[in-house]
């Protein structure tokens, strides 16, 4: 079984390709924040699979062609991806949400979000449904957001 890591490569691999099937694995990989070698590692996958063809367009370059059978994986590719999204964006707001429980019952209306990113902004969304307000003061509580995991620091001490 895959990683979601190699089926997101794989995803933007395909859609890249489908894009403009001239494109050289160097823009590929810079595309994709990897290597050269991994982006030649999976198109030999999706190659022996038959999700892509290659044909010589000139003498030193080559060009990528989706199949019909790559066409279904992107598709079903880019539903998996939604759906492990949408998992991740509700597991992370149930959570905050119960932070947040623990957050009034300590007799505090107000938060401080610490951290980067779109985790964040989730958190921050889900504060306004629960009525609390996000500040910046030290004194009260913080959601602590690092990567895809939020934890919450009720008091200085912790």
């Amino acid at each position: 079984m895959e990683s979601a890591n190699e089926e997101l490569r794989e995803l933007t691999l395909l859609e890249n390709i489908e894009n403009d099937p001239d494109v050289n694995q160097s823009t590929l990989a810079t595309q994709l924040g990897v290597a050269v070698g991994t982006v030649n590692w999976h198109l030999k996958r999706l190659i022996a699979k038959g999700y892509v063809k290659v044909k010589r367009a000139e003498r030193k370059k080559l060009r990528y062609i989706i199949t019909p059978e790559g066409i279904a994986l992107r598709a079903r590719l880019a539903v998996d991806y939604v759906e492990r999204s949408f998992s991740l964006y509700r597991r992370t707001r149930q959570r905050v949400r119960e932070f947040l429980t623990e957050v009034k019952n300590a007799g505090y209306d107000r938060i401080r979000i610490l951290g980067k990113g779109d985790v964040v902004d989730i958190c921050r969304l889900t504060c306004l449904e629960q009525g609390i307000e996000v500040v910046t003061d030290k004194d009260v509580p913080a959601l602590h957001v690092d990567g895809f995991k939020v934890t919450l620091q009720l008091d200085e001490k912790q």
